[in-house]
């Protein structure tokens, strides 16, 4: 082991730049667009092909993308979406964007996923129209069962957006056997994605919306630029090359070519960070497997192959503990930077002014008093890994 005090700073997560990838932005910023060029409609079909989705809007961050899906479902002040506590905000701000109400569901303590049990009681306690849609979050990589929350979203009339910023990559297999990766369209409208520095795909900021919906697609290219469109064969008039109408209120969600050019680059290479992913958590797994005090997050059932591959996208590893102050800390003074993900949506001084309060989801309250996000990315070497080990056993035994 090196010797800790020449040890570097490890955080939870960390964006890897490559010589390709600054080269990529490089020719893009000496090229003749800066925006709305060629490389956008690149990052998007690149993304598409990842996926496996027909259509993808890249857009300039994930809460973007996130407001645009709302927009796009026609969210408004009668709509009632339900969402999960344990996520960022933006996964119910956007539902409050366009001025509807959000119903929280209480979490599986098991995966931390939403749970679709619960959902469908609530769904089924209330008379058809009641709920508009469901906006499900694949925590921390680990993707929700979609085929079995379309079902009950299919009885009821209900839409789905797949907040999928942890999980490109990821998948769960279906009733068929078959692995149906996340934001692949396939049981959800739409699906979002986020290019955050710390994220599997790192554009600085960036985000992408993916649907096979051509309908949704369209409005999602209107919307992400002012409304405005200059396409002839939507103009309800044509003065000439120059005209364009806005038809719609929309919004400047663009992302820059140089972004979309990092993507680009990013994208190429994202195989080989989710295996590097998948390496350290198997490593984290058996470490922690008998380890006193130290509770792993479980995997979904349903991302799990018959031959035991994972569907899981590790965006975060997730473990659990009595002291979580205490571990924070003492990681912290051995220059280890966990992250806790997340403080419940609902205990936020914003929503407990809409009504929620503190004690209303007590299995998503007694996850976040144990969580932390120990690092996770693919450039974490092995032997730093084995010195978060070494300390998170440390203080757990002491």
């Amino acid at each position: 082991m090196q010797n800790e005090k020449h040890m570097r700073p490890i955080p939870y997560g960390r964006q890897h730049i490559t010589e390709a990838d600054i080269q990529a932005v490089v020719e893009t910023l000496q090229s003749d667009f800066l925006t709305q060029g060629p490389k956008v409609a690149e990052f998007e079909q690149a993304f598409v092909r990842y996926v496996g989705a027909r259509y993808a809007v890249a857009v300039s961050n994930g809460t973007a993308a996130l407001h645009l899906c709302a927009m796009a479902l026609g969210v408004n002040e009668s709509s009632r979406v339900i969402t999960t506590p344990i996520t960022f905000v933006a996964s119910a701000n956007c539902v409050r964007y366009c001025g509807g109400t959000v119903e929280f569901c209480d979490i599986d303590p098991a995966t931390a996923l939403i749970d679709i049990e619960q959902v469908r009681q609530m769904v089924e306690s209330k008379p058809r129209g009641y709920y508009s849609g469901i906006i499900p979050v694949d925590f921390a990589g680990n993707p929700v069962n979609l085929e079995e929350l379309r079902q009950l979203a299919d009885e009821h009339g209900l839409w789905i957006i797949e907040d999928a910023a942890h999980s490109p990559g990821g998948f769960f297999v279906d009733s068929k056997g078959e692995r149906q990766f996340c934001g692949n369209g396939k049981f959800a409208e739409l699906a979002i994605f986020s290019f955050h520095p710390v994220k599997h795909i790192a554009t600085s900021e960036g985000g992408m919306v993916t649907t096979n919906d051509e309908a949704l697609y369209k409005k999602l290219l209107l919307y992400r630029t002012h409304g405005i469109t200059r396409d002839a064969d939507l103009l309800e008039e044509n003065h000439g090359g120059w005209y364009m109408e806005m038809q719609a209120l929309g919004y400047n969600y663009r992302i820059p070519d140089m972004l979309c050019a990092l993507g680009i680059s990013q994208l190429s290479r994202a195989d080989e960070g989710m295996v590097r992913r998948r390496q350290i958590a198997q490593v984290y797994d058996e470490a922690f497997a008998d380890a006193k005090g130290i509770a792993v997050l479980g995997t979904n059932p349903a991302a799990m192959t018959d031959a035991g591959e994972t569907g899981h996208a590790y965006h975060l590893y997730v473990i659990q503990v009595a002291d979580r102050k205490g571990l924070y800390d003492f990681l912290r003074g051995h220059q280890i930077f966990a992250q806790v993900h997340y403080i419940p949506a609902h205990t936020m001084p914003y929503y407990r002014s809409l009504g929620h309060k503190k004690g209303d989801f007590p299995k998503a309250e007694r996850y976040y008093e144990a969580c932390l996000s120990l690092p996770m990315y693919p450039t974490l070497t092995e032997e730093e890994q084995a010195y978060v080990i070494e300390k998170v056993k440390e203080f757990c035994k002491a």
